[in-house]
Order: structure tokens, then sequence, then C-alpha cells
């Protein structure tokens, strides 16, 4: 009987033995490939992690670059990278920011891209931001239809000599154009102007000023509606003899814009290409955006033209944006933030 006992134990733990030899090949063959697995997946983590950051990082980089008004910075700090030193000239412009700080309660701005599209790309980034809605006249009329009547009801062919800021373009086309660049302007700022939430309505922004393509058209619309606006201020003052605005009488007594076509091919085909506007144009963009237009100008501290509103007529209704520039060529955003 003990014979039969160690027989069968014996046998039993060859055959667990055996089992065993057998199990362990696979488990060790099993855990080296769970192994060579987890490894390749963490390298596969680690490649595609660094993949994705870098693509991040050049996402970012591209839109900051792109980005034509950049993110808010500090009033006087900005002030004291960009005029360092003891110059009469760095002196005299950290004491204009210091008194936007302390006296207008100003205490950030925007960056703007330094173009010929500045105070252009100024203004109505500030007009979207805000939310504020189309002109009145605007309003009553379609200005998709703008440079049809131009064209053919008022025979101005003429505008087929408009040139698109950078690219000088001229001929039969310009018409095609021009219906494209009142069409990206009608429906961005419909789209924006109905947009309630002020976050949303910020990232539409930053979306539409970081596409150059995009914000040119914009700027050349509003150009056109400031052409349009002169032929019909010249048309009223030469056949009806109607009042008009006296920034009209100002700017068409100007040797180089008599009438509106040297007005088309002395300023405004320039402006995005070699000039910006200049101090009667501003007048005339408040007038047409029906806007208070406060520039600060801080070239001029501590005379009358410190501070100047475009227009100095201004209906009570009209929204108020703000300018600061240094030099009446390239324009910053300032912002008051408590």
């Amino acid at each position: 009987g003990k014979h039969e006992v160690w027989s069968w134990t014996t046998a039993t733990k060859q055959f667990l033995c055996h089992v065993w030899e057998k199990v362990k090949v696979k488990l060790m063959l099993s855990m080296s490939f769970l192994i060579v697995v987890f490894c390749y997946c963490r390298r596969l983590y680690c490649f595609l992690a660094q993949l994705v950051k870098r693509w991040s990082n050049y996402l970012q980089r591209k839109l900051r670059r792109n980005l034509s008004v950049l993110a808010e910075v500090d009033l006087l700090g900005y002030s004291a990278r960009e005029w360092k030193g003891e110059t009469k000239q760095a002196k005299h412009m950290r004491e204009a920011y210091e008194e936007l700080f302390w006296s207008c309660h100003i205490k950030y701005l925007r960056q703007v891209k330094k173009d010929n599209y500045s105070v252009l790309r100024a203004v109505l980034f500030q007009i979207f931001s805000q939310g504020i809605p189309f002109p009145s006249w605007m309003k009553e009329r379609d200005i998709l239809k703008l440079p049809e009547k131009l064209l053919y009801s008022q025979g101005c062919n003429w505008i087929q000599q408009y040139s698109f800021g950078p690219e000088r373009y001229t001929g039969p086309n310009a018409f095609g154009k021009l219906r494209k660049c009142m069409e990206a302007l009608k429906a961005n700022w419909a789209e924006i102007s109905a947009t309630k939430d002020h976050e949303e309505r910020g990232n539409m922004c930053n979306i539409l000023f970081s596409d150059e393509s995009k914000e040119y058209k914009l700027y050349e619309a509003i150009k056109f509606m400031m052409l349009y606006e002169v032929v019909e201020a010249y048309e009223q003052m030469k056949n009806r003899g109607e009042p008009v605005h006296n920034l009209f009488s100002l700017l068409l007594a100007r040797d180089s814009s008599s009438d509106p076509l040297s007005f088309m091919m002395n300023h405004l085909n320039s402006i995005g290409d070699s000039i910006c506007l200049d101090q009667v144009e501003l007048f005339l963009l408040g007038y047409l955006l029906e806007v208070k237009i406060r520039v600060h100008r801080l070239h001029r501290f501590n005379t009358e033209e410190f501070q100047v509103n475009y227009p100095d007529e201004y209906r009570r209704e009209w929204n108020e944006i703000s300018l600061l520039t240094e030099d009446d060529h390239y324009y910053h955003i300032p912002l008051c933030r408590t």
C-alpha cells in the first residue's frame, strides 16, 4: 500500500512538473510579448506626445505671428520697454504714457500690426470686438449694390482704376473684386455683431484678424465706402448745391482731392500700400462708420492736440472707440481695465 501511495504521489508530481514546464514556457512567452507591447506602446505614446507638442507649438507660433492685433499688455511696461534711455524723445514719450495711465485711466494696450492698414485695422477690430452694429445708413441700403450703383447709375467707370492696397490691381475686374470685399465686410460684421457673448466674439475676432486675405477685404470695403461717400457729397455740391458736412468741404478743398477721381487716385489707392489715412480721412472714417474715434497722440503731449476726436462733431448715440499713436502713422488700441 505504501508503494502504491508513493507511486501515485510521484506520478502526480511528475505530471504537475510537466504541465508547469509547458505553462511556464507559454507564460514566459506571453510575458515577453506583453513587455514588448508595453515598451512599443510607451515609445509610441512618447512619440505622439512629442509630435502633438511640436504641432501645438507650431500652431501657437503661427497664430502669434499672423495675429494682426496682439493680446493686451501692461501700458507702463510697454512704455518702459519701447522707450528706454534718457533722450529727450524717450522721456517725453514715457511722460505721455504716464499721463494716459494716471489721468485717462488707461492701464493696458493691444499692439496692432504696423503696416499701412494700421488705423483701419485698429478701428474695425474695436467695432467688431465691442459688437457695434451697422451704422444707420448701412441698415437702410444694401452696401453690396454700391459698386454697381457707382459704375452704372452714376457713370463712374473710372473705378476700374481702383487699387487694392499692396495688390495694385486695376482693370475691368475691379468691379467684381469690390463686390467680394463688400460681401466679406457685410457677412463678417453681421455675424460678429449678432454674437452677444463677449468671449465668443473675441475669439471670432482673433480668427478673422489672423487671416490676412480676409482682413484685407474688409479694409478695401471700408476704403470703397469712403469713396462712395465722397462721390455722393461731390454730386450734391455740384448739381444741387445742397449743404454737406464740413469735412467734405475740407477734403475736396485739397488740390490733391478736388474731385472723387483725384481723391481715389492720389489718396485711397495708396492706403494699405505706401500710405496710411491722414487726419482729414480719419474725420471721414468716423463719419462713415458713425463712431466717435478718440485718438491719443503721444507725440503731441502737453499740447491741445494730445487728444483729438474724429469727427469733432458727432451724435450722442454714436459709440466711442479709442486709438493710441506715437507718430500719426501706426496705431494701437488703448484699454481701460479695473
